[in-house]
């Protein structure tokens, strides 16, 4: 009797899936080589789903699979919190960055005051995440109305 035989089945389809290495640039889902394209694609902001065009990505040309890389996912994210903002007309990074140095807060000041956890506003500052628009029309009143941050600095007391 040979030792195959005497081996189960469920062991050695384990010992036959350990043994299949892929290419780096092979589908996961079945195996052929993927593609570099672009095509529009779609990423949530704030629960609004965003299209965004051009994005380059992975895309298998037997099964459809579509696998982005770091770099892809990077500038696919990054394209669409800017679409987002233009849409909503939003503050930019920046914007809200001069805002606060304007009225010589910190970012854990101006959170505060806010109600926001500590790391928001500097994600909001570096363009990594987007205020909702009720943040971004408070950050517009701080700015525009004066007493507004007084009024504020008066409620979070």
């Amino acid at each position: 009797m040979s030792k195959t035989s005497r081996t189960p089945a469920s062991a050695r389809k384990t010992a036959a899936l350990k043994a299949v290495v892929l290419p780096a640039d092979a589908c996961p889902v079945c195996g052929t080589a993927m593609r570099e394209t672009t095509a529009t694609l779609k990423l949530p902001v704030n629960g609004e789903e965003v299209g965004v065009p051009k994005a380059a990505h992975l895309k298998c040309p037997n099964c459809g699979e579509v696998v982005l890389r770091r770099d892809h996912a990077r500038s696919l994210r990054e394209a669409a919190l800017a679409l987002y903002r233009t849409k909503h007309d939003l503050l930019s990074g920046d914007e809200i960055r001069s805002i606060r140095e304007r009225h010589n807060l910190t970012q854990n000041q101006m959170a505060a005051l806010l109600r926001l956890g500590a790391n928001t506003l500097s994600r909001w500052e570096a363009g990594r995440n987007v205020q909702t628009a009720a943040m971004d029309v408070l950050m517009r009143l701080i700015r525009d109305v004066p007493g507004t941050l007084d009024y504020l600095r008066h409620q979070a007391a």
